[in-house]
């Protein structure tokens, strides 16, 4: 007859400190964890997802604005640059790379600019902004044209319309753009009276936005959740889509432009 005694040492279940954590035991046979490699890839897991929460993707902040910031457009054609309207009617032109102002408009408009947008091509250094003035200006970023603190540069031309502004853009090849109001306007840059008047049934169009792949086509998003698409040529709608919340902005897809 044999006899084991089993004994252990009480260092090995007994806390030093009241605030110490409990000592468990724990047996580490993998034949009583099956789920362990289950266990700890779900933790390598949340412990990835929890880094990639708490990392930080902010890389700099461009102050200078005094008011809110309401409109904001960038230049497929100079990745440097961006263009940024306040609601003090002041409009400025930031370097992303020296991350400071590099034109500046403090008097651009007599209330909120609202849009802007830049002159398709490469070679133009031209843009247009709107606000709640009722005006659209284009401002050259030409050297040239960079005016000294506290003075607002000239503008290239002005065209005056009948309602406040909310939204502007450009067409990618032809001198025309269209603005946002109570209705949809279409300019031509030669005129100082709008070519064509859209409208479906919204009291104010927030926004809109020309396809820079199907140019005939533009879009618009109304106060009335609605989503309405344009066609140049006939001067007339296309198609309306009511949304079940309400719609502040519209973009085309930049990979499939038809969507």
């Amino acid at each position: 007859m044999k006899v084991k005694a089993l004994s252990r040492s009480t260092t090995d279940f007994t806390r030093e400190t009241k605030s110490d954590i409990q000592k468990l035991p724990r047996n580490i046979d993998p034949e009583l964890h099956p789920l362990e490699r289950a266990r700890e890839y779900k933790r390598a897991l949340n412990a990835a997802k929890v880094e990639r929460m708490f990392a930080k993707p902010f890389l700099a902040s461009l102050s200078g604005h005094i008011d809110g910031i309401y409109s904001m457009a960038k230049n497929p054609w100079d990745l440097d640059s961006i263009i940024t309207g306040s609601g003090d009617g002041e409009l400025r032109m930031w370097s992303l790379t020296n991350q400071e102002t590099v034109w500046r408009a403090p008097e651009a408009h007599r209330g909120i600019v609202k849009g802007v947008c830049n002159v398709p091509g490469g070679e133009s250094d031209r843009f247009l902004s709107v606000g709640t003035d009722k005006t659209v200006k284009v401002w050259s970023r030409s050297e040239s044209a960079v005016a000294a603190d506290g003075t607002t540069p000239e503008t290239l031309a002005t065209y005056n319309g009948k309602h406040a502004f909310s939204g502007i853009d450009h067409h990618r090849h032809r001198p025309m753009f269209a603005t946002s109001s109570s209705l949809v306007e279409v300019w031509d840059v030669e005129r100082s009276e709008p070519v064509a008047n859209l409208t479906w049934g919204a009291d104010t169009i927030n926004t809109v936005s020309m396809n820079q792949a199907e140019v005939n086509v533009l879009a618009s998003c109304g106060t009335d959740r609605s989503i309405i698409l344009y066609d140049l040529r006939t001067s007339s709608p296309l198609a309306k889509l009511v949304m079940t919340l309400s719609t502040n902005a519209i973009t085309w897809n930049p990979m499939e432009p038809f969507v």
